[in-house]
C-alpha cells in the first residue's frame, strides 16, 4: 500500500511539473516578447492589436500599384469641366451658387474597368456629400457623366462616411461598422465590427483622410485611416457587379468642394 501511495505521489508530482511547463509555454505563446525593432507597443504581439508576424497596414505602401493621376492634369479622366479641375496636385470637384449641380455628376477614370483590385487615395471635403464609385456603369440615358454602382460613401458630417452604398441601385449595402451578406431577397448583418460612432471618431473633419478600397470576388472592403469601416459579401448574383468603372462623385444640392490626391490602383 505504501509503495502504491509513493508511486501515485511520484506520478502526481510529474504531472504537476508537466502542467506547469505546458502552462508556461502557453503563456509564452499568448504573450510573446516584444518584436525587435517593432516601434514600441504597436509591435508587441497582442498588446499592439496584432498577432506575431502580422504587420500594420501601410497606406503609403504602393508596391504593385499604378498611379492613375499625374498630379498635373485630368489626363485619363472624364468629367464636366464646369465642376472638375486640377490645382496644386489635387483633383478638385466644386459647385457654387452660380454653378449648382442639378444631378449627381461624376469624374470618370477612362483607364479601364477594374475587376479585382485595391484602390488607395486621399480625400478632403468641405460640405454635403461625395463618394468613390467602383465597379460602376454609366447611365447615358439619364445624362452625361451619371454613374450607377458601388460607392465608398463620403459626407462632410460623417454620418455615412465609410459605408458601402449602391448609387442608383440597391441603396445601403453595409453601414459603417457592419459586415453584411447581401442576398437577392434580404441583407443580413453577419457581424458588427465596431459601433458607427466609434469609427466616426477616427475620421478627420474638413481634413485629409486616407481611403483604401479592396474588391476581391464578391467581397467588398472599405478601410479608412487604417481602420475597417465596412465590408460586404455580395451574394445577390443578378444585381451585383464583378467589374466596372471608377469615378468620383460631386453631389447635387448645396455648394460644395471635394478634393482627391495620391490615387493608386493595383489589379489583383
Amino acid at each position: 500500500m505504501k509503495k502504491l501511495v509513493a508511486v501515485f505521489a511520484a506520478l502526481l508530482v510529474a504531472a504537476l511539473v508537466t502542467f506547469q511547463g505546458t502552462s508556461a509555454g502557453i503563456q509564452q505563446t499568448q504573450n510573446p516578447p516584444p518584436r525587435q525593432g517593432g516601434g514600441g507597443a504597436q509591435g508587441q504581439g497582442r498588446g499592439g492589436g496584432r498577432g506575431p508576424g502580422i504587420e500594420a497596414l501601410a497606406m503609403d505602401d504602393h508596391t504593385g500599384f499604378e498611379s492613375i493621376f499625374d498630379g498635373k492634369s485630368l489626363k485619363g479622366w472624364d468629367g464636366d469641366p464646369t465642376f472638375w479641375r486640377v490645382q496644386d496636385g489635387e483633383i478638385i470637384g466644386e459647385s457654387t451658387p452660380e454653378k449648382p449641380v442639378k444631378v449627381n455628376t461624376f469624374l470618370i477614370w477612362r483607364g479601364g474597368q477594374p475587376k479585382d483590385f485595391e484602390l488607395k487615395l486621399e480625400y478632403r471635403i468641405n460640405s454635403t456629400n461625395s463618394g468613390v464609385q467602383y465597379r460602376s456603369v454609366e447611365l447615358t440615358d439619364v445624362g452625361k457623366w451619371v454613374m450607377k454602382g458601388y460607392q465608398a460613401d463620403i459626407d462632410f458630417a460623417n454620418q455615412y462616411t465609410g459605408q458601402l452604398y449602391e448609387e442608383r441601385g440597391r441603396g445601403f449595402l453595409a453601414m459603417r461598422g457592419q459586415m453584411t451578406r447581401i442576398q437577392s431577397d434580404k441583407r443580413l448583418v453577419v457581424a458588427n465590427l465596431r459601433t458607427g460612432e466609434e469609427l466616426k471618431g477616427l475620421i478627420k473633419a474638413n481634413d485629409w483622410n486616407q481611403f483604401h478600397i479592396i474588391a476581391r470576388g464578391n467581397v467588398l472592403t472599405h478601410i479608412l485611416n487604417g481602420h475597417l469601416m465596412a465590408e460586404a459579401v455580395d451574394d445577390d448574383t443578378p444585381n451585383r457587379a464583378m467589374g466596372g468603372l471608377v469615378g468620383f462623385q460631386l453631389h447635387m444640392g448645396a455648394p460644395m468642394k471635394v478634393e482627391f490626391r495620391n490615387i493608386w490602383l493595383k489589379n489583383l
